[in-house]
Order: structure tokens, then C-alpha cells, then sequence
């Protein structure tokens, strides 16, 4: 079985949760774990709060990250907005991707925002700021169904 398969299986484990919950999902073959921290769980999707994915190992160096980041910004799907990397910053062994085109309204945007490490890990949360003047990002939970996490897990996991 395929990671996502696993995950999968483990997110229709989790149905019916209306509080925040975590979701575990490891490929012991691969070496990869999938760790979701969900809001809300039910047959068809969850409330995705963050989702962290860990490789078994380190990337060998900062071409390694560039590749991967460049790989996920061209591949990976089941977002509501296609990824574009922002930067690889080699002092701090990190590469962060955020939506290509955020959702708007009004003055609201709505985007997601995805750092990749030299360790291996991923992270992905989704933010809503506001264009208005003294106003700070905030956090905010998505929805996604089971299927296109899944999607989005083997996306980020693929080998390039």
C-alpha cells in the first residue's frame, strides 16, 4: 500500500470528529509520515488546520530543496490554488511556496502557504489577511476532501 492509500484508509478511521484532532499516517517502506491536524472530519473531507509531511531523511543539500520545490510547484494538486515557489533561502535551509493567484474578496485574500526544509519536512497551512492598513495575517483552517489530500500527499511525496 501507497502512502495516501494508508492515509486514506486512516482519514475514514476518523469520521464523524467535529473537534480538533490529529490524524497520524506512516509508510514505513518509504520512511515518510503525514501528520494532519483536523477541525472537522467527516466521509467526504476535513477541515485541514495544518499538514506536516516528514521524509525518513534529510535532503542531501540545497539543490535538493530547489528540486523539490520546483517539483511540487509544477505537480502538485487538490489545492484550491496552484502553488509558485517564492524563495529558496539558503541560510536557513527552507524553500516557501505560496498560492500562485490567492482568493480575493474585497479586501480580503485567502491563500496557501507551503515551507519546505533541509530536514525533509513540509508544512502547509492556509492564511487570510486583509489589505487594509495595521492588519495581520491569520491562520485559518481549509476544507478538502479525503481524496484530494491523498492526491496532494503522493504530490508531495513522489520522488523527482
Amino acid at each position: 500500500m501507497t502512502l495516501n492509500e494508508i492515509l486514506l484508509q486512516n482519514l475514514a478511521n476518523h469520521c464523524g470528529h467535529s473537534e480538533r484532532h490529529q490524524v497520524k499516517t506512516s509508510d514505513p517502506q518509504t520512511g515518510w509520515t503525514v501528520d494532519l491536524t483536523l477541525d472537522h472530519t467527516d466521509r467526504l473531507g476535513c477541515m485541514v488546520w495544518e499538514m506536516t509531511l516528514q521524509r525518513g531523511a534529510a535532503l542531501a543539500d540545497h539543490a535538493a530543496l530547489r528540486s523539490w520545490a520546483e517539483h511540487v510547484s509544477k505537480k502538485a494538486m487538490g489545492l484550491l490554488e496552484a502553488l509558485k515557489l517564492v524563495e529558496v533561502d539558503t541560510v536557513h535551509g527552507t524553500a516557501l511556496l505560496r498560492s500562485q493567484e490567492p482568493a480575493q474578496c474585497e479586501e480580503e485574500v485567502y491563500y496557501y502557504e507551503l515551507r519546505l526544509a533541509l530536514t525533509g519536512q513540509a508544512q502547509l497551512r492556509r492564511y487570510h489577511a486583509s489589505h487594509r492598513a495595521g492588519s495581520r495575517r491569520e491562520q485559518v483552517a481549509f476544507v478538502v476532501t479525503h481524496e484530494a489530500i491523498a492526491k496532494l500527499t503522493a504530490d508531495l511525496t513522489a520522488e523527482q
